[in-house]
């Protein structure tokens, strides 16, 4: 049981294994900074809380497990609790990119997320993020109530912008390209299947899977006949390592990889999420599903077993590379 913020959620993808600290998520530079940063300060987390915080004083510091790529505090103040995450080996952009993506869902007022408040320096190296602390239940959510929040939140964030987010982010640890595209085979095929490819071939020599996953991006424009494909606002990162439930029960998700894509993206790692039917049932409810939706579920789930390839090696291969076949099969390509 995990009583804590979201934070303290380990930020790796792998249902099973977890990504070196060393290996800590990176963003390429941000092509706009909407996020305010803090001033620098020779102690910034303390400054703000003391100040932008209303917090008169700072009673305790209390270090929170669970995280393997960020150390992570809470910060007990007479005007409540702040959670706190540092990595002394990361510019701010990494946690600005998450910063901006929990904003996003904040501001749909759906599914709670924890709320960001500030993003900053360390004047030693390295940077933090200041945010709202949600002390955890003793339960998970519950699946029917979650399916209806998350499908909210698909609802209500849109983007007239198209695909993709106003930063790249980090998949794990695995760069993840979110440039604005106003079609999204083409965006899904370039910035997600196709990275992930070239990636798989630069780091492995892998030119079979490689060649045979460009052949299906190039021959999956049939899998999208008569789907309605709106840009939804989504988590991006959907485990369940990321799911967790407030004091009231209410269901809260974490540690995002936002970008606006088509909704069934969302349910890419559903392998290792534990949707039940349930689940799906309350989610289709708010957000119908759409024509040949089962025939597209494993194309999600390609993204995301590609990512664990090319960050924990060839245990994930088999899974990436059947699916890849399947849909060759099928397509006669």
């Amino acid at each position: 049981m995990m009583v804590a913020h979201m934070g303290v959620i380990s930020t790796a993808t792998s249902c099973f294994l977890s990504v070196s600290a060393s290996r800590h998520r990176r963003t390429s530079s941000p092509r706009s900074r909407p996020f305010a940063l803090a001033a620098m300060s020779n102690d910034p987390i303390r400054e703000w809380i003391l100040s932008e915080g209303k917090a008169r004083e700072i009673t305790k510091i209390r270090p929170v497990g669970g995280g393997c790529i960020n150390l992570a505090s809470r910060y007990e103040t007479d005007a409540g609790s702040f959670f706190v995450k540092t990595n002394r080996s990361i510019a701010p952009s990494m946690f600005e990119g998450e910063a901006l993506g929990l904003s996003a869902m904040y501001e749909t007022s759906s599914i709670r997320v924890p709320r960001p408040f500030k993003v900053g320096a360390l004047p030693t190296g390295g940077s933090f993020i200041i945010m709202e602390f949600i002390e955890f239940g003793a339960s998970r959510s519950n699946q029917s109530v979650l399916g209806r929040k998350l499908a909210e939140m698909h609802k209500a964030g849109k983007s007239e912008k198209g695909f993709g987010f106003d930063v790249d982010n980090t998949i794990g640890s695995t760069p993840q390209i979110n440039t604005w595209a106003s079609d999204w085979i083409e965006f899904y095929g370039e910035r997600r299947l196709g990275y992930q490819l070239k990636l798989a071939r630069d780091q492995y020599g892998d030119s079979t899977i490689y060649e045979k996953g460009q052949r299906l991006v190039k021959n999956m424009g049939p899998l999208f006949e008569n789907v309605v494909i709106e840009p939804c606002l989504l988590h991006g990162d959907l485990w369940s390592g990321n799911v967790s439930s407030d004091k009231n029960g209410e269901p809260v998700i974490l540690d995002p990889a936002c970008y606006y894509g088509h909704n069934e993206a969302e349910f890419g790692m559903s392998w290792c999420a534990g949707f039940g039917g349930s689940f799906y049932g309350a989610y289709f409810e708010v957000m119908p599903k759409q024509p040949a939706f089962e025939s597209r579920r494993d194309l999600y789930m390609l993204y995301h077993y590609l990512n664990h390839y090319n960050l924990f090696g060839s245990g994930y291969r088999s899974s990436a590379m059947s699916i890849i076949d399947d849909y060759l099969r099928m397509l006669k390509a």
